[in-house]
């Protein structure tokens, strides 16, 4: 009972952090909520689960991007797994063209040391894929259960709909570059779902993924949800995603738009949500000089 509890509370904590502020409870979902037949006390499991519930709605990221990025307690390290090291890894790219440092870039992704060890024993690295020199490069922050088996990012549904976007926007994924920022599935203890990372698991990745943007040069990154634009930008306890998607923000010299991750879609698929999206993506298009369509400018607007 006290995993399922953990589970559920975790999940909530991270759809609040996304911006979302209703949930649909599927019936087996509050199967998991009935307390098992034991001789404690009937009180015990409905309080520890308003302790968790509690514990969303006084939930806070670290601190503002103005100050030092802070990591994680102690607590969260030795619970899922090894503790990171002090130091994340310096990564001096070779000269040679984008293929050839991309290539050399996987290798030293794969083969580090810390990233293994953190992976589970069905798990893969997820480096990255797409083109070495595409003008788009899709941001999400960590591989779920299908990307770490296949060791690709966004395979599961969440990128399907990623690939349909990309689509719509009359390219393929060859023609872009998706990657995330965490290179390994985060470890947890629960039978089902995805674990958002930590600011110090992100942190240590990030030169990786500083690297991969600076051998592709976009135009322009796309990042998809609070997590990873927390990972980019720095925590900031004041932000919301709701309020700051679409709008362009920089990462290093790159301009940067925020949009919505595309599991955010599929839990809430309104037209009106599938509309700004869609607008980001037109952003998106404007700012990298492609031709739109008076049939993709139309998308998702109601009809008449």
């Amino acid at each position: 009972m006290k995993d399922n509890l953990d589970a559920i509370a975790e999940e909530l904590i991270r759809l609040k952090a996304e911006g979302k502020e209703r949930v649909n409870i599927a019936d087996e979902t509050l199967e998991l909520l009935k307390p098992e037949q034991s001789s404690r006390p009937a009180q015990t499991e409905p309080a520890a689960l308003g302790q968790k519930l509690q514990k969303i709605e006084t939930s806070t990221l670290p601190p503002t991007s103005g100050a030092p990025r802070q990591t994680t307690d102690t607590k969260t390290s030795s619970t899922y797994g090894k503790p990171l090291p002090a130091e994340a890894p310096k990564v001096p790219l070779p000269d040679g063209d984008a293929e050839t440092r991309m290539n050399w870039l996987r290798e030293k992704v794969e083969s580090c040391p810390t990233c293994n060890e953190h992976l589970s024993s069905v798990g893969k690295i997820v480096f990255g894929v797409g083109n070495p020199n595409a003008n788009i490069f899709f941001c999400g922050e960590a591989p779920g259960a299908d990307e770490e088996k296949v060791g690709e990012p966004f395979v599961g549904p969440a990128g399907k709909l990623l690939t349909k976007i990309i689509q719509a926007m009359g390219l393929e994924r060859s023609d872009v570059y998706i990657g995330n920022i965490l290179k390994w599935r985060p470890e947890h203890d629960k039978p089902y779902g995805n674990r958002p990372p930590t600011i110090e698991e992100m942190d240590f990745c990030l030169p990786y993924l500083k690297a991969q943007i600076e051998i592709v040069q976009p135009k322009v990154i796309v990042a998809l949800g609070n997590t990873a634009v927390t990972g980019l930008l720095g925590p900031d306890p004041k932000r919301k995603l709701s309020q700051i998607r679409g709008q362009w923000h920089t990462f290093g010299d790159k301009p940067l738009m925020v949009t919505f991750h595309p599991s955010y879609l599929l839990r809430n698929g309104t037209l009106g949500t599938k509309r700004k999206v869609w607008e980001d993506m037109l952003r998106v298009m404007e700012k990298t000089g492609m031709e739109i369509s008076e049939k993709q400018r139309g998308f998702f607007l109601p009809k008449n």
